[in-house]
């Protein structure tokens, strides 16, 4: 598969989790769908058969409630059977709600947003410290951009001029209760975040030559964290579910929704 074929792939497998469970987080897990995909299939140096390899890249999904869409990228990696999805939020199973250290692949727990950054910031001051090439990824969401233990990590990140930290925000713009803008505006985050010593790229997050350059423009940068604005949609690849708040989350998806949506996605991706 291609990476356009893979990122389509993810959708297809998140949507079928979420639907088994009968609760989960669709519309943030299809607007991060494409930025996993570049980094697992494209960038990030790992090996999903040596999970705790302490050379690899690592991963922090600070918007814990999408981790539908990182597990079945995980899956996919061969991290763990591509079956195990369907367990998805069913007790007893290792696949929780929100990403937890015992699942293969998974470098940091996230639930409570706003400690994502200050987790990746440490395992880059780590790497730094012990001399190794690990470069560390931290998906942000908006929500995360309200909280103040992000704001203090970006603070300390610029200080310490951690150029092997990237984060990377996947601004959809929707919460669960409203807009980012009538909820707690943080825009413009351009320029907030530049004030702090970060190198700053703003790019469609769902345009995969774009992430790819953009994460080379950020490892190219020496001296300076990277801060990647990815403008994306929430719900990205499913038309009833585009920039609608209700697919945020915990919904039930109905049979004849889940059907549309896999139909929609089948016909893109063919």
């Amino acid at each position: 598969m291609n990476l356009e074929q893979t990122a389509t792939e993810i959708r297809k497998l998140c949507l079928e989790s979420i639907y088994y469970a009968r609760s989960g987080h669709p519309g943030g897990s299809l607007s991060v769908a494409d930025i996993l995909t570049v980094l697992f299939f494209e960038e990030m140096n790992i090996r999903p058969d040596e999970p705790d390899w302490v050379d690899r890249d690592r991963l922090v999904l600070s918007k814990g409630h999408a981790c539908p869409a990182l597990y079945a990228v995980l899956a996919l990696k061969g991290y763990f059977p591509v079956s195990d999805l369907k367990g998805l939020r069913k007790i007893n199973h290792y696949l929780e709600g929100h990403p937890d250290v015992k699942i293969p692949g998974i470098d940091a727990p996230s639930g409570s947003l706003g400690m994502g950054l200050s987790q990746g910031l440490g395992m880059a001051i780590g790497a730094r410290y012990t001399k190794r090439s690990a470069r560390t990824y931290v998906i942000l969401g908006d929500g995360d951009m309200q909280e103040g233990n992000t704001w203090e990590a970006i603070m300390a990140a610029g200080h310490h001029k951690t150029d092997n930290l990237v984060a990377i925000l996947d601004a959809n713009r929707l919460q669960g209760e409203n807009s980012v803008e009538k909820q707690m505006n943080y825009f413009p985050v351009i320029e907030k975040v530049s004030a702090f010593g970060w190198n700053t790229i703003e790019i469609c997050g769902h345009d995969l030559k774009q992430i790819k350059n953009a994460l080379n423009e950020a490892k190219s940068k020496k001296g300076k964290p990277a801060f990647i604005l990815a403008n994306t949609t929430k719900g990205k690849g499913v038309s009833f579910m585009e920039d609608k708040n209700y697919w945020h989350g915990s919904v039930t998806m109905k049979d004849e929704e889940l059907k549309k949506a896999l139909e929609e996605l089948e016909y893109k991706n063919g």
